[in-house]
Formats: structure tokens, C-alpha cells, sequence
């Protein structure tokens, strides 16, 4: 029961943000708030700007739903200021938020519980773009952003290192490129939704994430038991290990003609996109749940202390 004695509670979307997924994060915040009306439940739709924590204590809800995207609401900022105002919210924690955002300090864990991942370091953007740093091919990306932002790369016969846009940061991570498909996996609460298989002409970047038509999803996705098995496991333990709470969705490649061997994780989100071409929503749906369903349980997941 909501503060007020409601039966549902008064929910606040938070959206948009200054981050470089801003307009990602206003999509996906429209279409949850909706499909919450359409679930009977009170909603107020909030643009978080520098005034967020007041403009939350003016409306006093009883959950925060976050569908922000990128820094500053996927990387624990946003997470503490809804703990100091004890505000239930959805999705991950202050540190499993932060930890998830930080590319190498997620592999770093990976690699401690014997996940499998592909070589990478963390280098300054001068000393990158002045030789190469890896043996090509490799993938220049930014340690703390997702969506495919700012991703370069370097391909094997590249004679000289890429030279990079003002969008990415002084320190930026340098991955040994990863051949094979892109597989993707949800994990709601501690339960593997499935395997979509991401089919892309190219690299599955930001384009092909979020327009209509950039990709094409085939969930369950076309692979061999095992490693259908292999992807559910390591999904359900990368948001285990990184203490990921309500939805997180892992990032593999997969490469065919290694086997098991050939099958690595990218990254965890804890923020998985909520649009209409969205993967998470695409597995739950899989799984017989509708959208509204799914944002229900998120919202009847909302806690403090995650």
C-alpha cells in the first residue's frame, strides 16, 4: 500500500538526465509511464535536472522508477540521492550501479569468479590516438558510458590508431576485438530470461540499438544447447557478482567456430533499455509477460537499501 493508503503506489519516472543517452532515456521513460497508467498506477513523469532532489521532495512518491541512461543515473549518482531521500527505486544500487558502469572494474570481477573475457587496459586518449597500444584488431570505448557510445574500431590492417571524437573521455579502454555473434541475456530478479541473438549489418552500435529496423532480434536465438545453458549462467552470476537487484541484462560474443571456448562477456546493464526496440521487454515478452507486467514487477521490486 502506497504512503497515502493507496493501494498502488504514486510512481515518479525519472528520465532524460544530461547524459549522452538523453533521448534514449526520454523513450524509454515515455513508454514505461504509459504502460503504468495502463496498469492503473498514478504516475508523474520527471526530466532530472540539477534540481531532482527537491523537485522529488516536492512530489513525495512512494517508488522512483529509474529509466535513466548513462552517467549520473546508471552509475550510482542518482541511486544515492534516492537512498538519502529514502526513496524505494527500481533497479540497481549505489555500488552495484557504479561497479556495472565501470567497464574494467566489471571484467575485473568477471575474471576473478573465472568468467570468461577478452584482454583489455585502460590507457590515456593522447597515448592512443599517438600509436597503437594493441596488437589490432581492437575496440576503443569509453570505461564509463553505454549504447555504444563513442566505440571505435581498429581493424587488422589498420596502419595508424584511431583518431577520436571530443565525445570520449581522457581514459578510455582498449579490448581486444571479439569475432563472432552478439547473444544477450535479462536476468529479472534471479531468473535468465533467455538468449536473443542480435542480427546487424556491421557493428551493433548506437544507430542499430534504438532506430527502427538498425537490428534484428531472434530470441530464442538459434544456438546449440550448451551454449544457451552457458549464457543463462553467466548471466544470472554477473548480476550475482556485481549485486545487480531487479533487471540487468549481460553482453556476449559468441565465436561459432571455437565452441564453448568461443562464447565471452562484454558487459552487464543495469539499466536495460525500455523502448520499442527494446531487448529486455522483446524477452520478457518471450516469456509470456507484457510490458506493463514487467514495469509492474519493477516497481513492486522498488526498494531503498539495494
Amino acid at each position: 500500500m502506497g504512503r497515502s493508503g493507496r493501494t498502488d503506489p504514486k510512481v515518479v519516472v525519472l528520465m532524460g538526465g544530461a547524459s549522452a543517452e538523453r533521448e534514449v532515456s526520454l523513450v524509454s521513460g515515455r513508454e514505461c509511464a504509459a504502460a503504468l497508467r495502463d496498469e492503473g498506477i498514478e504516475v508523474v513523469e520527471l526530466d532530472a535536472g540539477p534540481d531532482v532532489a527537491a523537485r522529488l521532495q516536492e512530489i513525495a512518491p512512494d517508488v522512483v522508477f529509474n529509466a535513466l541512461h548513462g552517467r549520473w543515473g546508471e552509475d550510482g549518482c542518482v541511486q544515492g540521492i534516492l537512498e538519502w531521500l529514502k526513496i524505494p527505486y527500481t533497479h540497481s544500487g549505489v555500488l552495484a550501479s557504479s561497479l556495472a558502469m565501470d567497464k574494467q572494474r566489471t571484467k575485473d570481477i568477471y575474471i576473478a569468479a573465472g568468467l570468461p573475457v577478452v584482454p583489455s587496459i585502460l590507457r590515456r586518449k593522447a597515448e592512443v590516438e599517438a600509436s597503437h597500444v594493441m596488437e589490432p584488431p581492437y575496440v576503443v570505448k569509453p570505461n564509463n558510458e553505454g549504447s555504444s557510445v563513442g566505440v571505435y574500431i581498429v581493424h587488422e590492417a589498420a596502419n595508424s590508431p584511431p583518431k577520436m571524437g571530443p565525445e570520449m573521455p581522457g581514459t578510455v579502454m582498449i579490448e581486444a576485438f571479439a569475432a563472432g555473434r552478439e547473444l544477450t541475456t535479462t536476468v529479472m530478479g534471479d531468473t535468465a530470461l533467455g538468449v536473443t541473438d542480435i542480427i546487424v549489418d556491421g557493428w551493433y552500435d548506437y544507430h542499430a540499438k534504438y532506430s527502427p529496423g538498425g537490428s534484428r532480434h531472434v530470441i530464442p536465438a538459434d544456438i546449440p544447447a550448451e551454449i544457451e545453458a552457458l549464457c543463462l549462467d553467466y548471466a544470472v552470476r554477473a548480476h550475482q557478482l556485481l549485486g545487480c537487484r531487479g533487471m540487468s541484462r549481460t553482453d556476449f560474443r559468441w565465436d561459432e567456430t571455437k565452441g564453448a571456448a568461443g562464447l565471452v562477456l562484454l558487459e552487464t546493464n543495469t539499466q536495460p533499455g525500455m523502448t520499442p526496440t527494446s531487448l529486455a521487454p522483446e524477452q520478457a515478452a518471450a516469456q509470456g509477460m507484457t510490458f506493463g507486467q514487467v514495469c509492474r514487477w519493477l516497481v513492486e521490486d522498488a526498494s531503498c537499501d539495494r
